[in-house]
C-alpha cells in the first residue's frame, strides 16, 4: 500500500512515510490514489489546505477512525505541498484550486473508465 519513503531533503513534510505514526507537528493524509503524506499541522491554517479538506469531507464524509483522504492525485498534492513551502498569493491559491478541481474531475473520469461497474467516489 505504502512505497518505500521518498525524503525532499528541501521540504517540511515526508512524502511517502512508512512510520505508523506522524511525526511531532504533523498528520498524514492520503490523495485518491492512496499515496500517504505527512503535512505540518501548520498547514491547517492556510486558505489551500482548507479548502482541500472541506472539499474532501463533502465527497468522502468525516472519517471516524479512518484516515483522511484528500481530492486530489499525488502529483497535485507534491505540488500544493510544494507551494505551501514557498508560501502563495490569494491569486496563485486560487488558480492551484482551480486546478486541483480539474485534477480531480481527470482522476475521476479514469477511474471509470477503468472501472465501469465500480462506483466513483468523487464527483467534483
Amino acid at each position: 500500500m505504502v512505497s518505500s519513503p521518498k525524503a525532499d531533503k528541501h521540504s517540511d513534510f515526508n512524502e511517502c512515510s512508512t512510520s505508523s505514526v506522524a511525526e511531532k507537528g504533523h498528520f498524514f493524509v492520503y490523495t485518491s490514489e492512496r499515496k500517504r503524506f505527512m503535512v505540518p499541522l501548520a498547514y491547517l491554517t492556510n486558505n489551500i489546505f482548507k479548502e482541500l479538506l472541506k472539499i474532501s469531507e463533502e465527497e468522502f464524509g468525516l472519517p471516524g477512525d479512518g484516515p483522511i483522504t484528500l481530492p486530489c492525485d499525488a502529483a497535485s498534492m507534491e505540488y500544493v505541498l510544494s507551494l505551501l513551502r514557498r508560501g502563495v498569493s490569494e491569486e496563485v491559491e486560487r488558480a492551484l484550486l482551480s486546478s486541483i478541481f480539474i485534477s480531480c474531475q481527470s482522476t475521476c473520469s479514469a477511474f471509470a473508465v477503468e472501472n465501469p461497474h465500480a462506483l466513483a467516489v468523487c464527483s467534483c
